[in-house]
């Protein structure tokens, strides 16, 4: 866990690599959110009418890799959010 501050030091340090990371984080997060909800609805409504037979026939494993897709698309929104705290921190306190 120690690296975590090292890399937020780094971050603060170049403030360049920090909105490049901050661009690829915001971009990750559009793209893995995409059609998101209209998906997990189609894949809800699929569950929803064939029950038991729809889990085995994929809805299981579909829902699934929605959920991996959503925690994705969290994680590159916390990026995002980390290194514009980091960037506003960076031209506020100067």
């Amino acid at each position: 866990m120690a690296a975590f501050p090292d890399f937020v030091a780094w971050l603060r340090q170049h403030r360049g690599a920090c909105f490049a990371l901050m661009t690829l984080g915001f971009m990750a997060f559009g793209l893995l959110t995409l059609d998101l909800v209209r998906v997990l609805t189609a894949n809800a409504a699929f569950l929803f009418d064939n029950g038991w037979q729809g889990l085995l026939d994929g809805g299981l494993r579909q829902l699934l890799e929605l959920l991996a897709s959503c925690i994705g698309a969290m994680a590159a929104w916390l990026l995002f959010k980390l290194c514009e705290t980091l960037l506003i921190q960076s031209f506020t306190n100067k």
